[in-house]
């Protein structure tokens, strides 16, 4: 075996321990706990299903491939759930330093291309990027939904803390936003958000 592809099975094998991150989020219909990998393989059929709804055209292959790299620096930053704001204040230094060991296990130009991609999603400005986000917070509240709200109410979660990860939808979907409003407020309605 050439160097090379050595290098693209190492990767591969070490992203397949994207599996053992599991979220908070729940499996439709009160099932276990997602795992990181389940959640982009989730936003990457999603992000292909509603392209459409994209406030701007988009490359759907580079959007998909966003989905799914954006969370392989889990693997050593560990999932930081979205309403935990004293992990956040850590998140981009522990995932740029799992950015840097992970992705470089790829020959150089791989590596490259894939660290620019997700560099690309965390900056959120360029249309696939703003797509990608609205798929990442999109899938997550479709299945909080199909639940009752179970993940935020046990997490005792507000509707302004929903609001404020919720409005990185709009960027990449005035529509999808708009149905994402309709979600929080029956989740308020329900009791699954503090109306606070």
């Amino acid at each position: 075996m050439d160097e090379r592809l050595r290098k693209q099975i190492d990767f591969i094998l070490e992203i397949d321990k994207e599996k053992n991150i599991l979220r908070q989020t729940h499996l439709t219909n009160k099932g276990r706990r997602e795992n990181d990998s389940e959640h982009a393989w989730h936003m990457a059929i999603m992000a292909y299903l509603l392209k459409e709804y994209s406030n701007e055209e988009i490359d759907i292959t580079k959007t998909i491939l966003m989905c799914l790299i954006h969370d392989v620096v889990e693997i050593d930053a560990g999932d930081t759930y979205a309403y935990d704001e004293d992990a956040k204040k850590t998140q981009k230094m522990r995932e740029d330093a799992a950015k840097e060991r992970i992705y470089n296990l790829l020959p150089k130009d791989q590596a490259e291309e894939l660290i620019a991609i997700f560099d690309e999603f965390e900056a959120a400005k360029s249309p696939e990027a703003r797509f990608a986000h609205a798929m990442d917070n999109f899938q997550p509240l479709l299945l909080n939904n199909s639940n009752g709200g179970g993940d935020w109410k046990s997490h005792g979660v507000t509707k302004t803390q929903v609001y404020e990860r919720q409005i990185g939808t709009k960027p990449g979907s005035d529509y999808l936003y708009e149905i994402t409003d309709a979600i929080i407020q029956d989740n308020i309605r329900n009791g699954s958000l503090k109306d606070e």
